[in-house]
């Protein structure tokens, strides 16, 4: 028995021990960009190199939101942001309650043909939606970042409708005997079951707007309309780049994404776990 209990204590200990090692190495980079961000730019590379400061600057926040109209564009991604989410979390559930729950011909190869979208890389969509929103007028304005979250994307819908399958057609069944159409059984028990899943969804649709570069880069070129990842670019010069100020810029630019995560992390977790009701 001592035996035993020694060898699990063993392999407890070896998978904590994993853990802090991955957890430090997937950890370590962020925290060379919140350190590098109060050191000078002359320190950030002097040989021999020193995790921490050899000494604390605070310039490095204030001349980095100088530099560009860090604001101005922190506003734009915030705008474009807002919606995107927005867009997801409207449709998103729609569509999979009706994959899921509404039994109509058809449902199963529509459900088969939103997954196969998932299989088809970025990079051959690109040119033909710019040729599309090019000719329609729409470049150089936000409709191309945030008109596609108004129809949602296959990815989330297949999380919901996988929430969705394992909530019992009982209760639907039951409200349907009862006079609801779909629209209450929607809103009325559907709804209010899915929340964990949708705090997943909306995390997942704000880090893609937040962060998002390709399609900022391909559909805008005015700067007035810049989001920061495009924003943050700016800080590289044809010779140089001023590191310092840029991770003084890329640390206020991930701040928002930090707090979410860190408000929302039992809905995410949740979200992630559950496939059906709570017991």
């Amino acid at each position: 028995m001592n035996i035993l209990l020694a060898k699990k204590k063993g392999k407890d200990l070896l998978f904590y021990l994993l853990v802090v090692v991955l957890a430090i190495i997937f950890i370590s980079p962020f925290m060379v960009m919140v350190l590098t961000a109060f050191k000078t730019n002359s320190d950030a590379f002097t040989i021999p190199v020193k995790l921490l400061p050899r000494e604390w600057v605070l310039d490095n926040f204030p001349a980095a939101f100088a530099a560009i109209p860090y604001f101005k564009y922190m506003g734009n991604t915030i705008f474009i942001t807002a919606m995107s989410v927005v867009g997801q979390l409207l449709v998103t559930p729609l569509v999979a309650y009706s994959l899921s729950k509404i039994h109509w011909k058809g449902a199963d190869i529509i459900s088969g043909l939103v997954m196969a979208t998932m299989m088809i890389p970025i990079t051959v969509t690109m040119v033909p939606l710019y040729k599309i929103y090019s000719k329609l007028g729409l470049t150089n304005t936000y409709v191309p970042l945030i008109l596609p979250t108004f129809f949602g994307k296959a990815f989330y819908i297949v999380i919901v409708r996988q929430f969705f399958s394992g909530v019992p057609d009982s209760l639907i069944e039951a409200a349907r005997i009862d006079g609801a159409n779909h629209f209450i059984c929607y809103g009325k028990i559907a709804m209010p079951l899915c929340k964990p899943v949708l705090t997943t969804i909306g995390i997942y649709a704000f880090l893609d707007a937040w962060s998002d570069y390709l399609y900022p880069l391909i559909f805008i070129t005015r700067p007035e309309k810049y989001t920061l990842s495009l924003g943050l670019q700016q800080y590289m010069s044809e010779y140089s780049v001023d590191w310092a100020r840029l991770m003084a810029a890329a640390l206020v630019f991930v701040l928002p994404v930090v707090i979410c995560f860190a408000i929302f992390q039992k809905n995410f977790v949740e979200g992630i776990a559950t496939s059906g009701l709570k017991a």
